[in-house]
């Protein structure tokens, strides 16, 4: 199947890699978001996240008329949807239920210009059933056209999912690299879908059912989660019997068939700390050991929170003569993974938002990869560098193990008043 344009709706952490990705194949690319900032400046040839190698090609792409981004669908041969997916916030919903009112939205903003032989992919992370949904809408938006759902193989317009498989801050390099899971809701579907990932991927392309493919990408998550939470429920039993984990880990990973993950402030990011609540939602009963490691890396953040609070406790029990307003907080990172700018589901940022909020005394937070702070949960803390966290602050806690941060010998000058959660400075 030929494709001579195509077009990407969403251009986040996600869709902008893969849209310059595909424009460095020599393909013209459409890039559609809601954010007018987002899309004037990848029209100006600039990038408005962090990711390694992105901001070169983007300029390329654009510099040489091959991408370009608006705030409306336009014409073209296959569109891949990737926009977010988070949990639904009515009262009414006590459980994490996935909100797809973007994916929606998205269908119905790309039904009008959909035309017979388009291809459209969903890759946003989704429960299973998404590409389905999403085929019904673009169905009740176009009835002239036919759709998998009802034709088959027959069908006018193509639909498959390929969800996205990526490591921030190796974005690029893993697009291109690593297999693709393809399910299309048909053959011909799998097929299209597959043709066109062929265009950048070098990985394999795998084709399987659209709900395997939805299934696919949860478990993957699913299991790091799980692995995740054994190494933080390990941290707080160390913890509480006076053992390094750090030290427990290194010896316990020297058997040849062991090999235990690092424990950390939680589970952040858009995918392993929602994705198996996609699960958990469709099967309530049976996802049992999903669930409690979920409830396990969901606790973690309050869990450093209370360490932190016990640090300060330490630190006025020594320092009879201050009070908590006279404790200065320093909060290395936000992110929820070192080296980028993401701060989705992130645990530090959780975190770093209940200390500026309890603490009455000065709350530092020192996160190099953003500019300034999110606004309103920390409008009573202060951004600022190393230098002056470490120069000002009476209690010290690492929170994600950025590049800058592992430079720094806290460990041996601070090593007191320290709250490092993920074993830096004191591992």
């Amino acid at each position: 199947m030929e494709f001579n344009t195509i077009s990407v709706i969403g251009l986040g952490y996600i869709g902008l890699p893969t849209a310059a990705v595909i424009a460095s194949r020599r393909k013209q690319v459409i890039g559609v978001d809601v954010s007018e900032h987002a899309v004037d400046t990848i029209n100006r040839g600039e990038i408005h996240i962090v990711e390694p190698e992105l901001d070169i090609i983007v300029h390329a792409a654009v510099e040489q008329g091959l991408l370009r981004a608006t705030t409306s669908p336009e014409p073209a041969d296959a569109f891949l949807v990737a926009v977010p997916t988070p949990f639904k916030t009515n009262p009414e919903y006590t459980s994490h239920e996935p909100d797809l009112t973007y994916i929606k939205a998205a269908s119905e903003s790309i039904a009008p210009v959909l035309k017979k032989g388009d291809l459209v992919i969903l890759e946003s992370t989704s429960p299973v059933g998404a590409t389905e949904s999403m085929a019904q809408w673009l169905a009740e938006a176009r009835p002239d056209l036919t759709f998998p759902q009802t034709h088959g193989e027959e069908s006018d317009i193509r639909i498959a999912h390929c969800p996205e498989r990526v490591l921030p801050g190796h974005v690029i390099r893993e697009l291109v690299e690593n297999d693709r899971v393809i399910g299309g809701m048909t053959t011909k579907c799998s097929q299209a879908a597959t043709d066109l990932y062929k265009i950048f991927v070098e990985g394999e392309c795998i084709t399987t059912t659209a709900r395997t493919a939805e299934m696919a990408k949860l478990t993957e998550n699913s299991f790091r989660d799980v692995n995740i939470a054994f190494a933080n429920e390990l941290s707080i039993i160390c913890d509480k019997l006076d053992i390094s984990v750090w030290e427990l880990i290194r010896l316990a990973n020297r058997h040849p068939r062991v090999n235990i993950l690092q424990p950390g402030p939680g589970v952040g990011g858009h995918c392993i700390a929602v994705d198996p609540w996609f699960i958990v939602s469709e099967t309530p009963e049976e996802a049992r050991l999903i669930r409690t490691a979920r409830e396990v890396n969901d606790g973690k953040p309050q869990w450093v929170v209370d360490k932190v609070n016990e640090t300060v406790g330490k630190y006025l029990k020594e320092n009879p003569d201050k009070t908590a307003r006279d404790v200065t907080i320093a909060c290395f990172g936000l992110a929820f993974k070192p080296d980028i700018d993401d701060l989705r589901e992130s645990p530090a940022l959780k975190i770093a938002e209940t200390i500026v909020a309890t603490h009455p005394g000065q709350s530092l937070i020192v996160e190099p990869n953003i500019k300034c702070l999110p606004s309103g949960t920390l409008d009573s803390g202060s951004l600022v560098d190393e230098k002056v966290a470490l120069d000002t602050a009476d209690v010290v806690v690492l929170l994600v193990d950025h590049k800058e941060f592992k430079q720094a010998a806290v460990g041996k000058t601070r090593p007191d008043y320290l709250v490092d959660s993920r074993g830096v400075w004191v591992g």
